[in-house]
């Protein structure tokens, strides 16, 4: 039976009074999620995942972790339900990884990813303030909040200017996690975290998208790829790497906000070359600019200055730009048949 057919063991929740820690995931199936489940077991921890209920299941993510976390079914659009699984839990950790997050889809769906994105993040920290208000609480910010960047490279001081609905959702999700810090006094912090990518990244991200699409070239099964804007720069980093520092955040003496990135940028051009380049094939040949995937309000430039979270975290990435462009790569060519 494959992963993504797999349904979870009923496996009870922890029992209260446990010597273990308790960490309670939303968006568990997701790429970060994955890899922060993986992270947390291997640190002894009882992992919570949550996920909505629907009329078929996608554990291929986690489906090598399923006899070993707890999923429980729960929505960021039900406040009843976030807060019956936060009481019954009891969670000493609380990592909230799901939205809607993919930008595109934030355009045709505003309203939408409005209701997840910024709303869900005041559900889940009013369930926390009214039914286990010691857990301490990670919000998942994004560097899409700084968006038309106002200084370059972006720390936590530089000012938000968001351009698209999916950047003005979080931006809401960031400062309402501020706001219940400073109001009721919990350990809430966010991570605003740079671009991060993986085998695990959907395939409708840029990163995913070419090195499955240099996969399928390879293969015969395309002949080219569509792409928007060349030279839009980002900072990418490996998501393995960045759940570690979402951790760190959570075992500070007092709750603050992070930058978390790389601190180099490279283009969408640069990464078709380094695709290319690993089966040996010029990206010239294949790539070709097609309007439809450029954004409505472009983000030229984002580039992350992770000083305060190597200073205070301690907390460095380990895989370069190019490793994990080959890594996704090969992932990508024992997949596509």
């Amino acid at each position: 039976m494959s992963a993504q057919k797999k349904r979870p063991k009923a496996k009870p929740l922890p029992r209260a009074g446990q010597s273990r820690r308790t960490a309670l995931v939303t968006g568990i199936t997701g790429q970060d999620g994955s890899y922060l489940a993986e992270l947390l077991l291997a640190k002894g921890y009882e992992v919570v995942g949550v996920v909505r209920r629907t009329s078929h299941d996608s554990y291929e993510r986690i489906g090598h972790l399923l006899d070993r976390v707890h999923i429980v079914p729960a929505d960021l659009l039900d406040q009843h339900s976030l807060t019956s699984v936060v009481r019954d839990a009891k969670p000493d950790e609380v990592y909230n990884l799901a939205a809607q997050s993919f930008v595109p889809t934030s355009w045709s769906q505003p309203v939408l990813t409005g209701e997840f994105t910024a709303l869900g993040v005041t559900r889940l920290l009013e369930a926390i303030r009214l039914a286990h208000p010691t857990a301490r609480f990670y919000q998942a910010s994004t560097s899409e909040m700084f968006g038309k960047a106002q200084q370059t490279p972006q720390r936590e001081t530089t000012p938000f200017y968001p351009r698209s609905p999916y950047g003005v959702a979080k931006v809401y999700g960031h400062w309402i996690t501020v706001n219940y810090r400073e109001s009721y006094g919990l350990f809430a912090v966010s991570g605003i975290l740079f671009n991060h990518e993986s085998p695990r990244r959907g395939l409708e991200f840029v990163t995913r998208k070419v090195t499955h699409g240099v996969a399928r070239i390879v293969k015969g099964k395309a002949r080219e790829l569509q792409l928007g804007n060349l030279e839009a720069r980002r900072d990418w980093g490996f998501a393995g790497d960045y759940v570690d520092a979402m951790w760190r955040m959570l075992q500070q003496p007092k709750p603050t906000d992070y930058v978390v990135g790389t601190g180099v940028t490279h283009s969408v051009r640069e990464l078709c070359e380094a695709a290319f380049a690993h089966v040996g094939l010029d990206w010239q040949r294949y790539v070709k600019v097609d309007p439809r995937f450029v954004r409505p309000a472009e983000v030229e430039t984002l580039q992350a200055d992770p000083a305060k979270a190597q200073r205070e975290l301690g907390w460095t990435p380990h895989t370069s730009f190019e490793q994990l462009v080959r890594t996704m790569v090969d992932a990508d060519l024992e997949r596509v048949a």
